[in-house]
């Protein structure tokens, strides 16, 4: 049930999305790893007044690294139900777009996905 070229491109957008994703979780990760990127987050909470930094630091490192998983593994379950024109892979990137019009950059991608051509190729009425 492949209906053609208008909707090829589609998944790979969403595995830019994840690879986007990868190499910020990447990056997060060497500057917590790294003595001195740890000391550059300490002096900012320091900075913030925050008093009890390890654990506030704790705190952040988690929340972030948790968010960005998230967003990694929600971009590459759009991608591959995408990619097999599934209704689960529709509902997984419109969830994903949503989730980037906060920023504006997901309006285009949500309205696209919203159009009627586009639920149908993909399941939903």
């Amino acid at each position: 049930m492949s209906p053609g070229n208008r909707l090829r491109w589609l998944p790979y957008l969403f595995a830019a999305g994840a690879v986007f994703w990868l190499i910020e979780l990447t990056q997060f990760a060497a500057v917590v790893a790294a003595p001195a990127g740890r000391e550059q987050l300490r002096q900012a909470l320091l900075t913030a007044g925050i008093t009890n930094v390890n654990t506030m630091l704790t705190v952040e490192v988690v929340i972030l690294a948790s968010l960005e998983v998230a967003a990694v593994a929600l971009h590459g379950a759009a991608y591959y139900g995408l990619r097999a024109y599934r209704a689960w892979g529709w509902v997984v990137a419109v969830i994903v777009a949503a989730a980037w019009s906060l920023l504006l950059v997901g309006i285009p991608v949500l309205v696209f996905l919203l159009r009627r051509p586009t639920r149908q190729a993909y399941g939903i009425s």
